[in-house]
């Protein structure tokens, strides 16, 4: 039999390490790799976390969700549609350019052109440059989120993107799970190189000799991030010694790592939401909102919460947090097995149907027990599930496709705002505005869509506010998707890694600022 330290041995190896080439500065291991370096192809966690390492946003919030100015300086409001930035001199990309403002509108048009992030930007006219260090950022109406949407332009090098490569494809192109010369290339402003990559094996980053932010103390000289896709095998590999930092630091581990010697374990309140979507568009049995219904009573989220997650989480009933602006306090989770079995016999399907469904199984904390337990409750209301899990590079081009009548998705608001999930995860989907780009259940509902458009032109914040707490009264009677939980966070390091500091809700460290003390 193996020991746990040789089968940590065989997972660096696969990941082309070795225990001697764990001298470098920095090695952090994460259950799963960034699908790409191109930080606009994919809006996802991963995406975000590589973004904030090799580029910089024009703001950025701060560990209390407040805003922090990084690649522009102040801002200010000229009228109800304009939001003024004022650029950062001096400011070198990787490539050696100087960032300008052609950077910030070559990367905002960039945007606008994203499956992924064209429907967060839908609410924009133009950016607008003033002079070299000034833009304007212009809405088509009065909205209440531009500063939350400015953290999510990480100014790319326009020269170094712009161009062919020597066999004729635009080095600006974005294409989604494909292998594209931005998904391959990098050129930012950020406090880390990239030096090697080899997707799904490890990524090693050194400091960028010329970054702009002096007044950092981050001290990181090279940092390998490799991905260990096994929570105990992650867990031990820290405890002995082999890594320096992991993330997530699953649910079963936390009391093992915060005993640990010379370990530090970092918690935090998450805000995403884990929830499973209905395909309406390829089951029948789906189309009738008694099935859905009863599909939400019969799932058990505050079990999964308790014995699959040991606590580590807050069972839901909607995709807003308590904090935000749409959170209903009227919504419960509605766990109630004969309920479900009344709902299916009401709506023909006394004797069950079949369904499939899918789920990663290294994205989220016990994804794939999550969805074992899933389909052995649907069980219980004659529903058989054809279950497949997958890794995470595996399964984001299947639900891209929404291959499959249930799907796992997790989903953190972008903008720390309730409008987000609806945007994407249940308004009407077009291709056009990019809303709804991430609805595999091809859920569609007027109301919903209404709701969510006006609320983005509101200022009120009490009169939004009870705009999204009705998106989310529809959502719940509608059994729309079917709401698990929101996560908690969890890191661990070397007690010679001051991580506290660069943790935050939104779950990707600001490693540029991560101080090493000496041993």
């Amino acid at each position: 039999m193996k020991t746990m330290k040789s089968k940590i041995a065989l997972a660096l190896v696969a990941a082309g390490l070795s225990f001697a080439a764990l001298a470098a500065d920095i090695t952090v291991a994460y259950d799963a790799d960034p699908v790409s370096l191109d930080p606009e192809e994919q809006l996802s966690g991963g995406t975000l976390q590589l973004s904030h390492m090799v580029f910089d946003p024009l703001v950025r919030y701060t560990q209390d969700m407040q805003f922090e100015p990084r690649l522009a300086t102040s801002w200010e409001r000229i009228n109800k549609t304009t939001m003024r930035f004022h650029l950062r001199k001096g400011v070198k990309f990787h490539s050696g350019n100087d960032f300008t403002a052609d950077d910030v509108v070559w990367t905002f048009n960039r945007l606008k052109t994203s499956p992924d992030f064209k429907g967060i930007f839908d609410p924009y006219k133009e950016m607008v440059k003033v002079d070299d260090y000034t833009v304007d950022l212009v809405t088509k109406g009065p909205y209440p989120l531009v500063l939350q949407n400015a953290t999510y332009i990480f100014p790319m090098d326009s020269k170094f993107y712009s161009g062919k490569t020597k066999d004729g494809k635009d080095k600006s192109a974005i294409v989604k799970h494909g292998n594209s010369f931005a998904s391959t290339h990098v050129s930012g402003t950020g406090p880390f190189e990239i030096t090697y990559r080899e997707q799904g094996v490890k990524t090693e980053f050194k400091r960028f000799d010329n970054y702009w932010d002096k007044k950092s103390k981050g001290n990181v000289d090279d940092l390998t991030l490799v991905p260990i896709k096994e929570d105990a095998t992650r867990v031990a590999a820290l405890l002995s010694g082999d890594v320096d930092m992991i993330a997530p630091v699953a649910p079963s581990d936390q009391r093992r790592v915060k005993t640990a010697p010379g370990i530090n374990l970092v918690t935090m309140s998450g805000t995403r939401i884990i929830s499973f979507q209905l395909n309406e568009a390829s089951n029948p049995a789906l189309k009738d909102k008694r099935v859905r219904q009863a599909i939400a009573y019969a799932i058990n989220n505050e079990g999964i919460v308790k014995k699959i997650m040991r606590g580590f989480g807050t069972a839901a009933a909607q995709q807003s947090p308590k904090g935000y602006a749409g959170y209903n306090p009227d919504l419960k989770p509605r766990y109630d097995l004969k309920k479900a079995k009344e709902l299916m016999k009401e709506a023909g399907y006394a004797k069950g149907f079949s369904l499939s469904m899918i789920a990663p199984n290294n994205r989220y904390v016990n994804d794939a027990k999550i969805a074992q337990a899933t389909a052995a409750m649907l069980s219980k209301i004659g529903i058989k599930v054809d279950l497949k899990t997958m890794p995470k590079a595996q399964y984001w081009p299947e639900f891209d496709k929404c291959s499959a009548d249930m799907l796992m998705i997790g989903w953190m608001s972008d903008t720390e705002d309730s409008a987000n999930f609806t945007e994407f995860l249940t308004m009407t989907r077009n291709e056009e505005t990019g809303k709804g780009q991430y609805n595999c259940g091809h859920y569609s509902n007027p109301e919903v869509d209404k709701l969510i458009n006006d609320a983005n032109v509101e200022t009120d914040p009490a009169k939004r506010g009870k705009m999204l707490q009705k998106v989310e009264a529809v959502l719940y009677n509608d059994a729309a998707f079917i709401p698990l939980h929101w996560e908690n966070l969890a890191w661990a390091a070397k007690s010679s890694l001051d991580i506290k500091p660069i943790v935050n809700p939104m779950n990707f460290p600001y490693f540029g600022d991560l101080v090493v003390k000496e041993k």
